[in-house]
């Protein structure tokens, strides 16, 4: 039996406009040829991709407001990511939402975040679970005692960084007390700019788009190439790259190994719109076979 993972962060509504002819400029209208309504946000594409990848899963987060909940519930459901920690939002919230535009390989969000990413834990069963993966640096932020129960827990703890227009320097200290910390190369680059250190998890793993992935642990950099592949929707490339890199990890794979299956789910996550779209694509491929295997 593959390890069992919780998996912790906002959860969305994705509104994904895929295929727009360019992305909109101020004062200008765009129109696209394709809409489709997704759950989202890192935590859930990490979450479904690991279940797709054989591992079973469970998410703590709170659930849109009415009426996005209803959807989001259904699609965790088909997905197979339980669904049991997730509670509603306040009456007074405003949706979570995101609007995400999609133009070849570039792509553009508008997002809405209100109230608590993370519900109480009191109702959390942490016991069976091995590992948990926080989906973006800020619910750490606002909910340390992610960190303190799971370590209570015996978890192995991963986290995405998530993209912020401004980072807290204070953050290295909860950076440095997980196992895995995922940011992308843009977000590498504003937290070394702040002086937090690439160095500052146990593990860093670094995803470079295009140039592939890179990983540093005991000073030593392992990189593999990008996975070819279409891009039709980048939404969710690189939480799809943790989930296909934490199943290796997981299993005790070496570095090389992990990078290329991150780099794998990454690549098949773009070439459908929104970030779980191309899953089951990812069950027929020859690539996912020897990943699930």
């Amino acid at each position: 039996m593959k390890p069992r993972v919780l998996s912790a962060g906002r959860l969305y509504c994705d509104l994904v406009f895929a295929d727009a002819p360019r992305l909109p400029s101020p004062g200008t209208e765009v129109f696209a040829p394709s809409l489709s309504l997704h759950a989202g946000g890192g935590a859930f594409i990490t979450a479904a991709t690991l279940s797709a990848l054989g591992h079973e899963v469970a998410q703590i987060s709170t659930l849109p407001a009415a009426p996005f909940d209803a959807p989001v519930r259904a699609e965790m459901t088909r997905h197979h990511v339980d669904a049991t920690a997730c509670q509603p939002a306040s009456a007074a919230s405003d949706p979570q939402i995101t609007v995400a535009i999609a133009s070849g390989e570039d792509r553009a969000f508008l997002t809405r975040a209100d109230g608590d990413a993370i519900p109480s834990l009191a109702s959390v069963d942490w016991r069976g679970y091995d590992h948990l993966h926080i989906g973006e640096l800020r619910s750490l932020e606002e909910h340390p005692e992610l960190l303190t129960q799971a370590r209570a827990a015996g978890l192995s703890v991963s986290l995405d960084c998530g993209w912020q227009d401004r980072f807290d320097p204070k953050a290295a200290a909860l950076i440095a007390g997980v196992d895995m910390f995922l940011p992308n190369e843009a977000e590498a680059r504003a937290l070394s700019a702040l002086g937090v250190p690439e160095s500052c998890a146990v593990l860093t793993v670094v995803k470079c788009g295009r140039a592939g992935a890179r990983a540093l642990r005991a000073g030593q950099w392992t990189h593999a190439p990008a996975t070819a592949a279409k891009v039709r929707d980048a939404t969710g490339a690189g939480d799809a790259f943790n989930a296909g890199f934490l199943s290796g990890w997981l299993s005790g794979a070496s570095l090389d190994i992990c990078l290329r299956q991150g780099n794998a789910c990454g690549a098949n996550a773009v070439q459908a719109p929104g970030g779980v779209g191309g899953l089951s694509m990812l069950a027929a491929s020859r690539e996912a076979a020897s990943l699930s295997s």
